[in-house]
């Protein structure tokens, strides 16, 4: 269980929307859930004989939900300047069952998600506790959290088409085959 003592200094949350830790919180759960989909799916599919629907859907849901948190976790990797290790940890643990919530839990334990972002909104003067984008990953960060509609438009956009890709491959057994 993770104490105030051992997460950053907040001030009053100064950016509209969702926070960092509250992002992270949502899709770490519903990959976790969608795991859970997509396992219950393969028990239809070859335990009781229920053929491909339950697998075709429970793998969309869950591989739509997977891109979607493997977005986020780099969003949050790069705004709370989590050590390297740290956030490949974040995006391969995405590919065990059950495992992206309890990581969630840990960096939350540990005080790397925050009630605000770091990075200040493009345009904007930094608040407290906010700084400035440096380098092309924060300051394209910083143009989502300005315009996060329209992010998150372009965001849904671009899972979607790499979804679309990875559908058309097929199932990542028969890739290379």
């Amino acid at each position: 269980m993770s104490t105030s003592s051992s997460r950053p200094a907040q001030s009053t949350p100064v950016s509209r929307g969702i926070s960092p830790r509250s992002l992270y919180r949502v899709v770490a759960t519903l990959e976790m859930v969608t795991w859970a989909l997509l396992i219950l799916g393969m028990i239809a599919k070859y335990a009781l004989h229920m053929g491909d629907l339950p697998v075709r859907i429970g793998g969309s849901i869950h591989g739509f939900v997977f891109l979607a948190y493997c977005v986020s976790t780099v969003l949050v990797w790069t705004d709370q300047r989590w050590p390297a290790a740290k956030g490949i940890l974040g995006l391969v643990l995405a590919i065990v069952p059950f495992a992206t919530l309890p990581f969630e839990k840990h960096v939350d334990a540990k005080g790397l998600l925050a009630d605000q972002w770091r990075v200040a909104r493009h345009g904007e003067e930094p608040a407290a506790a906010q700084e400035r984008a440096s380098g092309p990953a924060e300051k394209l960060l910083a143009v989502i959290l300005r315009h996060p509609v329209l992010a998150a438009i372009v965001l849904l956009v671009f899972i979607s088409g790499l979804f679309a890709v990875l559908l058309q491959a097929g199932p990542p057994t028969e890739w290379g085959k």
